[in-house]
């Protein structure tokens, strides 16, 4: 079957060129990103290794948008594996509230998040750390070289600047390869390598929702749901928050998007389904969260019907339970963890968000013509915060 990323002509034609090939070239800078942070594991380590001895290391995530929402899928499992506790702080709370964000003088990780490095908030933030703590350590994960964060911290005494591939600097307006280069790459400088051959697995499983997830949300597009919402936990809730991020962007707010857990679903933002609801759920691999997510899957489907409520699933073999629903599988991940999982299922999200926008005309790599939006945050004025 033929699907929106097959004809680029015709998506250079409608304004979606950049956008696609974006989405598309994601599993093979995954190995890039790899390389990368192998290539630096001596400065990586020789940065990092000191800092994680101490006990009262706080280590925040930060980033506006969908860098923000790389924090929030990092996080958790951060959490687990440093054995600390790693909070994911946006920069627009950072910036707007900092006294708050840095309620308490303790050493500080800041690792900052950001496609072009440019924006205001994400160099604001890094000073307001500086201003507030009296220990402050940063860790910048940034797509573009020649953006002010890169800039400010390259060969500061306590900065590194992990550069991402150059090709992740997205050209369209809506971020992918940056989100999902960043996510993998900060995952493997604090997380460590991944086991085996675990990069030829997670590139594998790129290729191949990029290649069989596209009948799939074509399909849904060409549906023109009034609204979808997207559920997650644990890691997954921050690609679902991605998600519902990307299809609002790309979609010019055409379609109405909720973002949240299965469990926290049912209290309250359940009032959003109806006959034009589609709902996309990310099945966690831990098994215990599995069984909670699995769980309302099945309520969904019986309150609305198979057909409008999605799987995006991890696991080799769908489960039985679940019946004949649409199901988008993500193959050979057994053991990575659910942000190996968020990584490679986030051009599903994405694919949906570029032919659901093309479905009602809009253009995806600039949907906002006339800058109400624009790819880089303007109209932002940075207060000085008194000593």
């Amino acid at each position: 079957m033929t699907t929106v990323l097959d004809t680029l002509p015709d998506l250079e034609l409608a304004g979606a060129g950049a956008t696609s090939r974006e989405i598309a070239q994601q599993p093979d800078l995954w190995r890039d990103v790899a390389e990368i942070v192998a290539g630096r594991r001596a400065d990586v380590d020789a940065f990092l290794t000191p800092l994680l001895a101490q006990p009262r290391l706080r280590v925040v995530l930060t980033g506006a948008g969908t860098s923000a929402f790389a924090g929030q899928v990092l996080a958790p499992a951060l959490s687990r594996q440093l054995g600390r506790v790693v909070e994911a702080v946006p920069t627009t709370d950072l910036v707007s509230a900092p006294r708050e964000s840095f309620p308490v003088d303790v050493p500080t990780l800041l690792v900052s998040f950001a496609r072009s490095g440019d924006s205001p908030e994400s160099v604001a933030a890094t000073r307001l750390a500086e201003q507030c703590l009296t220990e402050v350590h940063h860790l910048v994960v940034t797509c573009n070289a020649d953006g002010r964060l890169a800039r400010d911290h390259t060969g500061a005494p306590r900065s590194l600047v992990l550069q991402m591939p150059a090709a992740s600097n997205d050209r369209g307006f809506a971020m992918t390869s940056s989100f999902t280069c960043m996510v993998l790459g900060t995952a493997l400088a604090l997380g460590g390598d991944l086991p085996g051959d675990g990069v030829d697995r997670l590139v594998a499983a790129g290729r191949a929702v990029v290649a069989e997830a596209g009948p799939v949300v074509d399909a849904l597009a060409a549906t023109r749901p009034r609204s979808v919402v997207y559920l997650g936990s644990g890691s997954l809730k921050g690609l679902a928050e991605e998600s519902a991020l990307k299809l609002l962007e790309l979609t010019t707010g055409a379609i109405t998007v909720t973002a949240d857990s299965p469990l926290a679903f049912r209290h309250g933002p359940k009032a959003v389904l109806d006959d034009a609801t589609v709902v996309v759920v990310y099945l966690s691999t831990d098994r215990y969260t599995r069984a909670y997510d699995l769980d309302l899957v099945r309520e969904l489907r019986a309150q609305l019907g198979a057909g409008q409520v999605y799987v995006v699933d991890g696991d080799a073999e769908a489960d039985p339970a679940l019946g004949d629903g649409p199901r988008i599988a993500v193959p050979g991940l057994a053991g990575l963890g659910d942000v190996v999982l968020a990584v490679a299922a986030a051009p599903v999200p994405q694919l949906m968000g570029l032919a659901s926008s093309l479905a009602i005309g809009r253009t995806p790599d600039n949907p906002f013509p006339d800058g109400e939006v624009n790819r880089v945050v303007q109209g932002v004025t940075v207060h000085p915060l008194a000593d």
